[in-house]
């Protein structure tokens, strides 16, 4: 019994740390689009942590320079990167939180939240005065690939938001939600979500949008802001310049 007993519990640790481990067990990710043909993407990953793993995500959590490659080593996931890429540039506005963790018996779980801004993600095209047709580019996606082309896994989730009064021009596939039907069904919805397993490959996204009279205004001086910006600055100090110097030697001409 004396040479039984140690090696029980030694087997015993060994099964305990073995089943030290990290597992994503649900990612849902949220695209923002924005009317300038960029949008703003928001990732929850849903982390389990096993009993035997909490003093080591929370060691990592509190590290300073823990970078996002070295998560990903720690959790041992692929899943933990951008979701939404631009082909042709990097995401920009990146935040990444570790979330604090959420005890449930003898388990416990976390949220990580990826946070940032992707450019080019839908084509903006002038179709009349004050309308504009937004094409989404599925071009940025970077999710499962498959022999088909790229697809959602079981535990993902992807939702695109579209701007308030937006119409949408053809969505397809029809999304998990709101439930498929007709375009004409979608009027007042701002968010459409596709999981269970969609597959992504050759979506189909288009909406149009209407600016007010008001929006078009400021839209046309903030291009020429954009575009003349220093040289409208230095006009508006040029003339305030003119007008002190014409209001001082006013009144020094009214005193003499």
């Amino acid at each position: 019994m004396r040479i039984v007993f140690p090696a029980l519990l030694v087997m015993s640790l060994l099964i305990l740390n073995a089943s030290a481990y990290f597992n994503v067990t649900y990612l849902n990710a949220t695209v923002t689009l924005n009317s300038n043909g960029s949008a703003h993407v928001d990732e929850a990953l849903n982390l389990f942590i096993s009993n035997s793993s909490i003093a080591q995500y929370q060691q990592d959590r509190q590290a300073i320079n823990f970078t996002l490659s070295k998560w990903q080593s720690a959790l041992q996931t692929t899943l933990l990167v951008e979701h939404i890429l631009n082909p042709k540039s990097s995401v920009y506005d990146f935040t990444f939180l570790p979330g604090p963790i959420n005890y449930a018996l003898k388990n416990a779980s976390a949220q990580l939240t990826l946070s940032y801004d992707v450019s080019n993600v839908t084509t903006i095209s002038n179709i009349a005065p004050r309308k504009f047709l937004y094409t989404f580019n599925d071009s940025v996606f970077n999710f499962v690939h498959t022999a088909s082309g790229q697809s959602l896994s079981q535990i993902m989730r992807l939702n695109i938001r579209v701007p308030k009064g937006a119409e949408i021009v053809a969505i397809s596939p029809a999304p998990d939600f709101p439930p498929p039907g007709f375009v004409a069904n979608y009027t007042g919805y701002t968010q459409f979500s596709w999981y269970s397993a969609e597959s992504l490959s050759g979506l189909a996204f288009s909406y149009v949008t209407t600016q007010s009279l008001g929006q078009e205004v400021s839209t046309f001086f903030t291009r020429i802001y954009n575009g003349y910006g220093a040289l409208v600055l230095l006009s508006i100090i040029i003339i305030i310049v003119a007008i002190v110097a014409y209001l001082y030697l006013k009144v020094s001409n009214t005193k003499v």
